[in-house]
C-alpha cells in the first residue's frame, strides 16, 4: 500500500490517502475509531453493489442513500443529506464517511463543510475517477440553474481511501472515464506522460495497473498542495475541461472522462493554431485520447455546444472562452478566445475528427 501525505504550503492542516489493497478494510476502521458518531453517505448503486461488505467492515453505522447520478447532485440532496446528519444528531466531533463516486463526494464534501460550520469527513472513492482526480484536493459542489459546480467550497478530508477492490464493479465506460482524467495528467507530467505512452496498450484495454492510479494520485495531490484553492498552478487542472464541459452539458450521454479525452483533443488543435506548440507531442497526445476512446464518436453539431462553453467558471471576460491547452510535454497555456472565434474553429475541428 501507498501513503500520500497531501500538506497545503499555506496551511498546517493535512490531508492522507492510502492508496492500495487494504485502505477501505483496513486503514478506515483505525481512522473512524476515535469519532463517537458517523453517518456513511453513498449512493444506490454503491449500496446494490458494495452495501453488505460495507457493513461488515463499519458495523452497524447509519446510512444515508442518494439516487445514483449527476441529476441529482442538487440542492434537494444535499439538503436531504443534512437534515439526515441534523437527525442522528451529529456533532462537531462527528464524521461524514463519503463511500461512492465524484458526486457523492462532491455532495458529501459540502455537507460537512456546512454542518456545524464544518465536521470532520473521509472519502472512500468506488469509482476510478473519484479515485484519481475528484477525491483528491477538496473540491465540492453541487451543480445549481443548470451549471455544473456552480455552489461549493473548498473542504480537504481528513483522510482519502482509494482501494482498487471497489474498481472490479466497474462497467467498461466508467473505467474510460477516469482514464480520461488520468490522459489528462499525463498531458501535464512529462514523466506520468511517458509512462502513459509505455503502457497505452493496457490502458486501451481498459486494464488500469493499481501503480498507475496511486502515480495519477500523487501527482494532483503535488499539485494541490502548491495551490489548493486554484489560484495559479492547480489552473492547470482545467486541461480540456472548457470543451469538455461544453460537450458534457450537450450530450448528457457522455461520462465525463469521455468528455475530457474529446475536450482535450479540440484543445489541442486550438492550441495548434494560437501557440508555439511540439506538433510530435500533440500527435501522441491526441492518438492516446482517441485510442482510449475507442475512437471519435458522434457528436452533437458544433453550433449546439459551443455557446455552453461560456458558462464555464474559468471565462474572465463577458464574451470570451478562455481553454486550458496542451502545447508541449509537461507545459500548457491559457488561451482566450473571443466567442465567434471559439465557435468557428470548434465547428472547423469538429468537421475535420468526425
Amino acid at each position: 500500500m501507498r501513503t500520500i501525505v497531501l500538506k497545503e504550503e499555506a496551511q498546517s492542516s493535512k490531508s492522507t490517502i492510502f492508496c492500495g489493497e487494504g485502505a477501505f478494510e483496513k486503514e478506515l476502521p483505525r481512522f473512524l475509531a476515535g469519532y463517537p458518531q458517523k453517518l456513511i453517505f453513498t449512493d444506490s448503486n454503491v449500496e446494490r453493489l458494495w452495501g453488505a461488505r460495507i457493513r461488515e467492515v463499519l458495523g452497524d453505522v447509519p446510512v444515508f442513500v442518494m439516487p445514483a447520478g449527476e441529476e441529482h447532485k442538487t440542492e434537494e440532496t444535499l439538503f436531504s443529506l443534512l437534515k439526515a446528519m441534523a437527525e442522528q444528531q451529529l456533532h462537531r466531533t462527528s464524521c461524514l464517511v463519503m463511500i461512492g463516486g465524484g458526486v457523492v463526494g462532491d455532495i458529501g464534501g459540502l455537507a460537512a463543510a456546512l454542518y456545524m460550520r464544518g465536521i470532520a469527513c473521509f472519502q472512500v472513492p468506488t469509482t476510478l475517477l473519484a479515485q484519481v482526480d475528484s477525491s483528491v484536493g477538496g473540491k465540492t459542489a453541487i451543480d445549481f440553474l443548470g451549471i455544473k459546480n456552480l455552489v461549493g467550497a473548498f473542504n480537504q478530508p481528513e483522510a482519502v481511501f482509494a482501494d482498487p477492490c471497489f474498481l472490479s464493479t466497474l462497467p467498461p465506460r466508467e473505467v474510460r472515464c477516469g482514464l480520461g482524467e488520468m490522459v489528462k495528467h499525463g498531458a501535464l507530467s512529462e514523466e506520468l506522460f511517458e509512462t502513459l505512452l509505455a503502457r497505452r496498450n493496457e490502458l486501451a484495454a481498459l486494464d488500469v495497473p493499481a501503480d498507475l492510479i496511486a502515480d495519477n494520485i500523487a501527482f494532483k495531490a503535488s499539485v494541490v498542495a502548491q495551490d489548493a484553492k486554484e489560484s495559479g498552478l492547480r489552473k492547470s487542472l482545467n486541461l480540456g475541461h472548457t470543451t469538455a464541459h461544453a460537450l458534457e452539458l450537450a450530450q448528457k450521454t457522455r461520462s465525463h472522462g469521455e468528455c475530457v479525452l474529446l475536450g482535450t483533443i479540440f484543445e489541442a488543435e486550438l492550441a495548434r493554431r494560437h501557440e508555439k506548440c511540439d506538433d510530435g507531442y500533440l500527435h501522441e497526445l491526441v492518438s492516446l485520447c482517441k485510442e482510449v476512446l475507442g475512437g471519435i464518436p458522434a457528436l452533437p453539431p458544433a453550433k449546439e455546444w459551443t455557446p455552453l462553453a461560456l458558462l464555464d467558471k474559468k471565462n474572465t471576460e463577458r464574451g470570451t472562452v478562455v481553454v486550458t491547452a496542451p502545447v508541449a510535454r509537461g507545459t500548457y497555456r491559457l488561451i482566450a478566445l473571443p466567442f465567434a472565434e471559439y465557435a468557428r474553429e470548434a465547428e472547423e475541428i469538429q468537421a475535420r475528427l468526425c
